[in-house]
């Protein structure tokens, strides 16, 4: 594989690490404001809606400019909704009712997930000749995964108490920043890892196609997809596809949240635990 590959895996890696590490601090935050049960379901549901939403105009905007530029803007999207969701959880006092705003900020960073994705895997279509594609996805797809897997650890180790403890300690001299959570703590050091994502963004070698947006009209758009999605669902092997990723990825975010709760219920103790029990999953 060209070294340009390890640096779209790097990128890969570290946007979805700090997506998945920011789940579990967005669950503390929630859980630090005393918010309903049923609110913390609803984080996924605000991430993931921008993918349906916007299903229709993201590949355009990822096919209008190199794909590195629109993996590294879609990772400031979510650089920004980290910040949104930091100053949400460090305006209120503990306990105080203001975490429907939560659910609003992590969508933001949904956004920048669902607007990411296009482009994480269409400039392997670029850059890759067309018989080391399957390999190149299978290498994404296993790092992916590993970075689900680490970065929900990861979360429950940034909201320990031992580790919040250290975070917070982090000062600016002769400034009060204010930060005394483990939730601000830990969503703060989240942001270093859409930083260092956003750097190996920067350089993304350049594939030389040009980029051009098939149309930027939202009626044009909205028809090329749903013709797109007829096509799919007419096919034998696109209905197998379509059916097989839904079912799995809804039963895999649904047992997510059934995991949690049951391990809240059973144990009683710091939502971190549970960083580490989903990380054995």
């Amino acid at each position: 594989m060209p070294f340009g590959f390890y640096i779209i895996m790097a990128a890969q890696f570290f946007s979805s690490l700090a997506d998945n590490a920011l789940l579990v601090a967005a669950i503390a935050a929630l859980i630090q404001m005393a918010a309903p049960d049923w609110m913390t379901p609803l984080l996924k549901f605000f991430f993931t809606v921008s993918y349906v939403a916007f299903a229709a105009f993201v590949g355009a905007f990822a096919d209008s400019m190199p794909k590195g530029r629109v993996m590294f803007i879609t990772n400031l999207v979510k650089i920004a909704g980290c910040l949104l969701l930091f100053f949400v959880a460090w305006l209120p006092a503990p306990g105080e009712a203001f975490y429907r705003p939560v659910l609003l900020a992590y969508g933001v960073v949904g956004l920048g997930a669902a607007a990411y994705s296009p482009a994480k895997y269409g400039i392997l279509t670029e850059y890759l000749p067309h018989q080391k594609l399957v390999v190149a996805n299978g290498w994404i797809e296993g790092l992916t995964v590993a970075s689900i897997i680490l970065g929900t650890v990861l979360g429950g180790v940034l909201i320990d108490p031992a580790v919040s403890v250290c975070l917070l300690a982090i000062d600016l001299p002769r400034i009060d920043t204010g930060i005394d959570s483990g939730p601000e703590a830990a969503i703060l050091a989240i942001i270093a890892f859409y930083v260092i994502a956003a750097i190996f963004n920067l350089y993304i070698p350049r594939t030389g196609v040009d980029h051009r947006a098939p149309s930027r009209n939202p009626l044009f758009l909205i028809h090329e997809f749903a013709h797109c999605v007829r096509l799919l669902w007419s096919d034998k092997l696109g209905q197998i596809s379509l059916a097989t990723t839904t079912l799995f990825w809804g039963a895999g975010a649904t047992l997510q949240f059934i995991v949690i709760k049951s391990f809240r219920q059973c144990k009683n103790s710091w939502i971190r635990n549970m960083g580490f029990q989903l990380g054995a999953r």
